[in-house]
């Protein structure tokens, strides 16, 4: 893996447009002996994939936000470097929602792969999966770590620079009031501002706010507002 992992680096490096760069890299996965890839950029609320999973499950996977049922995902953050990994029995999953996971994945030709996530900007995360349909996985040797970090960052890079659009991204749904009070707040007025100028009472205003902050997975207010901003929700 360490060559592919090379080639990886010179396809991101010489790819002079998002979408050589996207044409490129099913074939590069196949050379490698895998079905099929996935770029995932994990982030509060604004999680998306670049990848050549079939487009339904790409959509089901971030729709029912599966990656708190993930068993990769959790263990990519867990380890933070590159690992192989597999469905192995339903039988030894403890969980009910991870084996009704392994089973739809499986559906969909997915059941064992190499994942490799890298640390990113602001605390985030992104990784990128090679997938098999073969129930188990046996590398010739170990991963090499290193080749496999400076790929995927390349890539991260790459895709950030030519801002790719996603295959699928998680899509984030305010109500008309919630969007109305959090521009408002965007626009610098406090929550006693919003009840005056939209007749509502204070805690009506607070209500919308509270739900919209808990939409957006956010911490605070101002939290909320900059990401409904950079998401254009409002």
């Amino acid at each position: 893996m360490q060559t592919w992992f090379q080639k990886l680096i010179d396809l991101s490096s010489i790819a002079s447009t998002e979408a050589s760069l996207k044409e490129a890299l099913p074939g590069l996965v196949r050379e490698l002996g895998f079905e099929c890839y996935a770029y995932l950029n994990v982030q509060p609320v604004r999680t998306y994939a670049v990848s050549n999973y079939p487009a339904a499950w790409q959509t089901r996977y971030l729709s029912r936000d599966y990656m708190r049922v993930d068993p990769v995902v959790a263990a990519a953050r867990a380890k933070m470097q590159a690992f192989s990994w597999a469905a192995g029995n339903p039988k030894e999953v403890r969980s009910k929602a991870v084996r009704a996971f392994y089973r739809e994945a499986g559906d969909f030709g997915i059941r064992s792969g190499v994942s490799v996530p890298i640390r990113t900007a602001f605390g985030h995360m992104s990784m990128l999966t090679l997938a098999s349909n073969k129930p188990s996985l046996s590398l010739e040797t170990d991963i090499d770590q290193l080749g496999a970090v400076n790929a995927v960052a390349l890539l991260h890079a790459s895709l950030e620079h030519y801002d790719a659009t996603p295959t699928a991204a998680r899509s984030i749904e305010l109500t008309a009031k919630q969007a109305l009070c959090l521009k408002w707040s965007a626009e610098g007025k406090s929550m006693r501002a919003i009840a005056t100028i939209e007749g509502m009472s204070y805690a009506t205003v607070n209500f919308h706010l509270n739900n919209a902050r808990k939409a957006l997975d956010a911490a605070s207010l101002a939290q909320a507002t900059a990401l409904a901003t950079k998401l254009k929700l409002i």
